[in-house]
């Protein structure tokens, strides 16, 4: 097998980098969300017992807003609603500060019902394994552009589910891991490029002559490349292939089986938001109500 080494784009937007993106969507203004929609900047409560039903009153807001977008078959052309944009993007900002906040993390999940609890708890740990992965030190300059539409993708991850026989559902928690569905297009530090982020040397050996930058074909690559590290017999074998770190690969299992419990949390992680942390605490750099694209940044603590 060959040496993945590329996984460091989204690990470090998710969790790890300086504040800096240079972006080519054109999604920074925002107007007022409809009435009983959260904000772009909705205030987060901070006692625990608040916080718990904020965060499961948005999960369940965000779940109805998602049946009534897929009611009539997954969505194949442009994002979500403005609603599911907007709730999504609240969890999301909740679950920022969550893994920030480990003794509020618990008192908070602890707190909360069954049909919410499980998820909040993989999601919260996962984002908590992935901001542990070191990595190296030095400037990058993020660029970021808008995902295919979740159907477009769902029909994707199947076909090559039953291609290689690797379930869907990893390989869209490996597409989230990777680049946020898309949203980063810059390479790693490392030199992987594409949505889900190979080195050149593994692409060659397992991309079957696709373009590493295509959705399609690096999806298909990289069900390609899991089946033959041993999915779907070992996929935590897989994984560790695909990236060398029992965090990242504990982060990945962990959202794929949210999206297996609760197939809706497929369409929440495809809506949410790209954030970087700054010196100042985390940066949203994707998504409605920005001011304008920060500058430069270096990867790092």
């Amino acid at each position: 097998m060959f040496r993945r080494q590329g996984t460091l784009l989204l690990l470090a937007a998710l969790a790890l980098a300086l504040p800096g993106c240079e972006r080519d969507d054109s999604k920074g203004a925002s107007e007022p969300p409809p009435p009983g929609l959260p904000e772009p900047r909705e205030p987060i409560p901070r006692a625990p017992d608040r916080l718990g039903r904020v965060l499961t009153d948005t999960t369940e807001a965000l779940r109805r807003a998602i049946d009534g977008w897929v009611g009539a078959g997954p969505p194949e052309r442009g994002g979500p609603p403005r609603e599911v944009t907007l709730l999504a993007l609240y969890q999301q900002r909740i679950y920022v500060l969550l893994t920030d906040r480990p003794r509020l993390a618990r008192r908070t999940i602890a707190g909360l019902p069954r049909s919410v609890r499980r998820e909040a708890r993989d999601t919260v740990t996962a984002r908590r394994q992935l901001s542990r992965i070191t990595l190296p030190t030095r400037r990058i300059r993020f660029r970021t552009g808008s995902s295919l539409p979740a159907g477009v993708l769902l029909g994707y991850y199947r076909e090559a589910q039953r291609r290689f026989r690797v379930s869907w559902r990893v390989l869209a928690a490996v597409n989230f891991v990777e680049s946020a569905f898309n949203k980063l297009r810059s390479n790693s530090s490392a030199g992987a490029q594409g949505p889900m982020q190979f080195i050149p040397s593994t692409w060659r050996a397992y991309g079957m002559g696709g373009e590493v930058h295509d959705p399609h074909d690096a999806i298909l690559g990289a069900a390609n490349y899991l089946r033959g590290s041993g999915a779907p017999r070992s996929y935590r074998s897989a994984l560790y292939a695909y990236n060398r770190s029992w965090r990242y690969v504990d982060a990945v299992l962990r959202y794929a089986r949210t999206i297996r419990r609760e197939s809706r949390s497929y369409y929440a992680l495809h809506s949410w938001q790209v954030f970087v942390k700054t010196p100042s605490g985390p940066r949203r750099i994707t998504g409605p109500g920005l001011d304008g694209p920060p500058a430069a940044t270096r990867l790092g603590r």
